[in-house]
């Protein structure tokens, strides 16, 4: 079997095909909402990349980082009939274990009062990155979804997710005994 080559020369003018064949403007708001997702995806990869990441992490990034890819072949397919579908490979219960993973690392991080900058250390600074990475996430999907059907499954996931990579930020910093810098509007 012959190696495909990885350059095709299909995109050079602007355009990409979308799971189906159908061939868009690589600014289309489809375009737009997966390759937000798989930039998250690669950044996530950055944060694994840090050394003596907590393997329980190791797991969970791993689960997001698949979650992501299914998000991301969801969004690539066109649903021109508008379509009722739902994202394949993500599910309720993975919304669910998104929130027990939230509800198990705030429980051991101290009460906030005030808005957290990001920062601290280099785990949690990438965290953060990520976070509002996947905050520009969930507003490219939701613009898709003001033209076609997307799963409210993966609007969900994805705001759970941005809400873990917060408090994974914070986590990093308390445990690591890094002092967490709070928003001071007098500054």
């Amino acid at each position: 079997m012959e190696k495909s080559k990885i350059y095709t020369c299909t995109g050079d003018l602007g355009a990409t095909s979308l799971v189906g064949g159908q061939r868009v403007k690589k600014t289309d708001i489809r375009i737009e909402a997966y390759g937000s997702v798989d930039e998250l995806n690669a950044n996530i990869g950055v944060l694994m990349a840090i050394p003596n990441l907590q393997p329980q992490i190791v797991e969970v990034m791993k689960m997001i980082q698949n979650k992501l890819f299914n998000i991301g072949a969801y969004l690539a397919t066109p649903n021109p009939d508008n379509a009722i579908t739902q994202c394949p490979g993500l599910s309720a219960s993975d919304v669910h274990s998104m929130e027990e993973m939230i509800d198990f690392l705030d429980s051991q991080l101290p009460k906030i009062t005030n808005f957290v900058l990001p920062g601290g250390t280099h785990r949690s600074a990438v965290a953060h990155v990520c976070r509002t990475m996947c905050r520009r996430c969930e507003r490219r999907i939701v613009a898709l979804a003001d033209t076609t059907y997307v799963d409210p499954t993966v609007l969900k996931f994805m705001n759970r997710l941005s809400d873990f990579l917060f408090v994974y930020a914070r986590f990093n910093n308390v445990m690591s005994q890094t002092e967490e810098t709070f928003w001071n509007k007098d500054i």
